[in-house]
């Protein structure tokens, strides 16, 4: 069956507003593409991509046991994601910052790929299923949309996961652009700064979500 054409603007748009508010994969994503460029930013991104892909496909299956699950073990998920944000934002706040020929190229004096910085997609994949209020606030949007737009059969699920990945990668490829593009203006000096305020932004997103188990307990 053909899907309903309705699912793919709809998709689309359910994918840039999960990964349009400013949160630690946003903090990461401009840290990157300031320190490392355009290819540097989207790693960061497609990570994230891949990961509201894979929460989009349990919600457009309607697989309740996934959102059961992570109301189950919301506090374990909750740390686990935690403590891996004040990792990463320890490991920027200790790494020096790049000089700016690193900035613009890989590091060997050759321009960058995106393969040189791939390491970076399974962090932030790891970071978005690792966020509970964003697996089960992607469930919500999907609950609400069903509303309006009843996703029958395989076709349309896999038509609007397809369509949020690609609202999603279109987030990302015009903020790494976009902060690629400005970072040119920066000063070398200011590289260090940044480095320093992104580390503290990640690390207080880490103590937020811990902080807030504790809280509740």
């Amino acid at each position: 069956m053909m899907p309903n054409p309705l699912v793919i603007p709809i998709g689309f748009l359910i994918g840039i507003i999960v990964a349009a508010p400013v949160g630690p994969v946003n903090v990461l994503c401009i840290q990157r593409a300031i320190a490392r460029g355009f290819w540097g930013g989207l790693a960061a991104g497609l990570g994230a991509m891949l990961g509201d892909g894979l929460i989009a496909l349990m919600a457009a299956l309607g697989v309740g046991q996934i959102t059961s699950a992570v109301t189950t073990y919301r506090a374990l998920i909750q740390s686990v994601g935690g403590l891996a944000l004040i990792a990463f934002g320890a490991h920027i706040y200790f790494s020096p910052p790049p000089t700016p020929v690193m900035a613009a190229n890989s590091g060997n004096g050759a321009a960058s790929t995106l393969f040189d910085f791939a390491g970076d997609i399974p962090k932030t994949f790891f970071l978005t299923i690792t966020n509970p209020g964003a697996v089960l606030g992607l469930f919500a949007i999907f609950g609400g949309v069903s509303t309006y737009v009843e996703v029958k059969g395989l076709a349309d699920a896999l038509t609007m996961v397809a369509a949020v990945m690609t609202g999603s990668l279109a987030w990302w490829l015009g903020l790494s652009a976009t902060v690629a593009r400005l970072r040119h203006k920066l000063k070398p000096e200011w590289l260090g700064q940044i480095n320093t305020y992104a580390a503290l932004l990640l690390v207080g997103f880490g103590l937020l979500l811990i902080g807030e188990l504790l809280v509740k307990r």
